[in-house]
């Protein structure tokens, strides 16, 4: 059975990871950070950013051992994005806070993300054949996905304003576009 539904889980997740690329090129203005970028498929395709990971993918731009912690300089993007990842970041809030420094002033930040229940039931059916999956179990602070009050509180807490939402395959998926909202002090969450 495993042999039959491998070419189908194979087309499966070929086609989610390119319809979450197509989703988020429609938004990405400027220049690019891909946080998780894994394979840097969507950074490729825009042309003009950097991936990093804290897995060496093969075409990673920036590998580091901590994304809350990025060797850029201060309003060095316009767009940053976290294309079905957030969810697997154990130090997600930290690395917020490091997009809401890496941004500039008008920047913008893209999340995609699916449910808690449906993204424990995908890891479930798809997961044996996801080369992100198939090798490892979730790992302390990774979580199955957000619900949409989930990823706005979080964007939220850390000085980003959620002012889009658009749902996508069947609704299965979102798209959050975040602003940076800048703060009195000049960091996230210090209001």
């Amino acid at each position: 059975m495993k042999r039959v539904l491998e070419p189908v889980a194979s087309w499966a997740i070929a086609a989610l990871e390119s319809r979450r690329r197509e989703v988020v090129l429609s938004r990405v203005r400027g220049r690019l950070l891909d946080i998780g970028c894994g394979e840097n498929r969507l950074v490729r395709a825009y042309g003009n950013g950097v991936g990093v990971d804290v897995v060496d993918w093969g075409d990673v731009d920036v590998v580091v051992e901590d994304s809350a912690r990025l060797p850029f300089p201060d309003s060095s993007f316009d767009t940053i994005s976290f294309v079905a990842c957030l969810n697997h970041i154990p130090r997600r809030e930290e690395t917020l806070k490091e997009a809401w420094r890496l941004l500039k002033n008008d920047g913008r930040v893209l999340v995609t993300m699916i449910s808690p229940l449906v993204s424990a039931a995908w890891h479930r059916i798809i997961g044996p054949w996801d080369p992100d999956q198939c090798h490892r179990e979730l790992q302390d602070g990774e979580v199955w996905g957000f619900s949409a009050r989930e990823i706005t509180n979080v964007l939220q807490k850390n000085g980003l304003k959620v002012v889009a939402r658009k749902r996508f395959d069947l609704g299965l998926n979102d798209l959050y576009l975040a602003l940076k909202s800048p703060s009195a002090n000049g960091s996230p969450g210090s209001d």
